[in-house]
């Protein structure tokens, strides 16, 4: 986590409210004045503040049209063919509605509209439904629908024309974006029902290629974006069923999906305006009834972009924060793996350069390995060859400590310089599976299991060249996990007599160790990472003796824990993988012992409350 020390050609700004990672972002939804007809499956063209909406099901079905000025709707003409679940593009004064049908007839008709009545001009070369739809009404775009489409047409103001199709069969879909450069996302496979989709496309005006998935797979959504500066790199997707219905509401920046403000009612089948991240409508659809519904997405015309590393006050809630990465919005990848399958080896460092070290081979060894971002190394081994030895979190690959292990349990301590391990001042108490946190020069050892066959709550301080013992903590137990400094630490899970699996924590503040908020899962044998003894991560293990792996991935901010995304693999016996950040953590070994390993990530950015301490 970036520390004010570290930054550079920054000023502590005075804003009233909080950076936004994007204008979208600091967007929201407000209730609008309802529809005269509340309806499901219409099709909506325009903005918060003038949009038309045509066409729906009541029970029935209906070409009812409406426009709004940004308070009230106003029923104008009808169009010429009665109908529901077709597309649209354009503004409330210039727009087309095109294919949509009613129960079993599908049609291919496309409307004009001029902002007063509609006029039926050239068909879409094929009849369909519940298709993607945007653009303007001289340059549209659809795509996908029902049944089982996967055509792209183009409209350019007199004829459709077919383009190169989707990748595949979507209907019930939606985006946005214009008849060079759209998004079409979410939706429902062959044949309907069997599956709801994640997955999502972008069209440069040739081609549709592959993206990442949203968030929230859905169907029967709605989606935003053709007006002046929206494009394939700036859309919203919103409501849905996923089967039951929600509010979610997604923005699309270009490279990545964002979960933004959530609609106020969950719905699915409503109209969206062909408007922008910045400025939308959603209205009518189906709540589990039939809805009149509207709400107007807004988006700040004027906003502070979130940089990572940025001091401000909030002079609203009188606050001075910082923003950095979130780590309840990480994820796992898989990674390069170990030379060597084996288990219960120590560790340190973070992703990009990071050291392991001991474990079964299946002989007990010192075996050695760094890792680079891509690849392990072999490099030194241990004087003495051990399981479960534990290391200081904030070890690097050039100085690192060892401390303690098993076969048989021991007390000596081995300090890494880069190159070779040498032997340092030995541990007061012989143990494995306990507590290693800190760095080479300043490291704490507590709990874990020693010669007397009994679980331990001592605590021991290494200052460079001895250890000092301190106060206990107050549960006795052995392998679990932790993560911290020696002036701040956590210490989570682990085994208990007799011989049970406990979701305990204890907090360690330079002095005293105290119970605190308990894992949500409990486990032993797990991983974890972490800057300080208020923010790190607990992930895998074992939830029961000798059994149970896991995949689950716990956040501990400094006053709760949060499960976030898991790993691929389940895996236990990951004892003391420590890294020294819990957005860039380091993940290996399994069971059986196995050289895979995954890497713990986070892109998001979020604004953190700085406290005194």
């Amino acid at each position: 986590m970036a520390k004010y020390s570290d930054i550079k050609g920054f000023t502590v700004q005075t804003l009233s409210s909080d950076p936004v990672a994007s204008q979208a972002a600091g967007g929201s939804w407000s209730s609008g004045g309802d529809l005269n007809t509340a309806r499901s499956y219409l099709v909506g063209m325009g903005i918060s503040t003038a949009a038309l909406a045509a066409g729906g099901y009541t029970g029935s079905y209906t070409g009812k049209t409406e426009s709004y000025n940004g308070t009230s709707w106003t029923e104008t003409t009808d169009l010429n063919t009665t109908r529901a679940i077709g597309a649209g593009a354009g503004t409330y004064t210039a727009a087309i509605y095109f294919g949509g049908g009613t129960d079993p007839t599908n049609y291919d008709n496309t409307e004009s509209w001029n902002g007063s009545t509609w006029t039926e001009v050239n068909d879409l070369n094929e009849s369909k439904t519940s298709m993607m739809g945007g653009g303007t009404s001289t340059a549209a775009i659809c795509a996908g629908g029902s049944p089982n489409k996967v055509n792209t047409e183009i409209w350019d103001g007199t004829n459709w024309t077919e383009v190169n199709n989707i990748p595949s069969v979507l209907l019930a879909t939606t985006g946005g974006g214009s008849s060079t450069s759209a998004i079409i996302a979410t939706g429902q496979t062959n044949p309907p029902d069997s599956g709801v989709q994640s997955t999502a496309d972008s069209w440069d005006g040739t081609n549709w290629s592959e993206i990442s998935p949203v968030n929230t797979a859905r169907y029967q959504a709605s989606g935003t974006g053709f007006q002046p500066g929206s494009s394939n790199t700036d859309v919203m997707i919103f409501g849905g069923g996923t089967p039951s219905v929600t509010g979610v509401t997604e923005f699309w920046n270009g490279s990545s999906w964002t979960e933004i403000g959530d609609m106020s009612t969950a719905r699915g089948q409503q109209m969206a305006g062909n408007g922008t991240s910045n400025d939308a409508i959603a209205a009518g659809g189906n709540t589990g009834s039939y809805s009149a519904a509207t709400e107007e997405w807004t988006a700040p015309a004027t906003f502070t972009k979130q940089i990572e590393g940025q001091l401000f006050f909030n002079s609203t809630t009188n606050t001075f924060k910082e923003t950095v990465k979130d780590p309840t919005a990480g994820t796992w990848a898989s990674s390069g793996g170990l030379n060597e399958n084996r288990a219960l080896c120590g560790g340190s460092g973070v992703q990009t350069a990071a050291i392991y070290f001991g474990g079964p081979e299946p002989s007990y060894g010192g075996k050695t390995e760094t890792y680079n971002g891509s690849s392990f190394t072999e490099v030194a081994d241990l004087n003495t060859g051990r399981v479960y030895g534990m290391p200081s979190g904030h070890g690097t690959t050039t100085a690192t400590i060892c401390f303690g292990g098993e076969h048989p349990i021991r007390a000596l301590t081995e300090l890494w310089d880069g190159s070779s391990w040498t032997e340092v001042g030995d541990l007061n108490l012989a143990r494995y599976g306990g507590l290693g946190a800190g760095t080479s020069t300043a490291a704490i050892a507590a709990f874990g299991y020693n010669p007397s066959g009994a679980r331990k709550t001592e605590c021991e301080l290494y200052d460079g060249s001895s250890w000092t013992e301190v106060n206990n903590g107050n549960t006795a137990r052995y392998i679990g996990c932790g993560f911290g400094l020696q002036t701040t630490a956590v210490y989570a899970g682990g085994n208990v007599h007799p011989n049970n699996t406990s979701p305990a924590v204890e907090s360690w503040n330079g002095t005293s160790w105290t119970e605190i908020a308990e894992l949500n899962t409990a486990r032993q044998q797990a991983g974890s990472a972490g800057a300080t003894g208020t923010d790190g991560l607990i992930y895998g293990g074992r939830t029961s003796p000798g059994s149970g792996d896991s995949a689950t991935t716990e956040y501990w901010n400094g006053s709760s824990w949060t499960e976030i995304n898991d790993m691929a693999t389940a895996r236990g016996l990951n004892m003391q993988q420590q890294g020294m950040s819990p957005l860039a953590s380091l993940a290996v070994n399994a069971t059986p012992p196995s050289p895979a390993s995954e890497e713990f990530t986070s892109a998001s950015l979020a604004n953190k409350t700085i406290t005194s301490s």
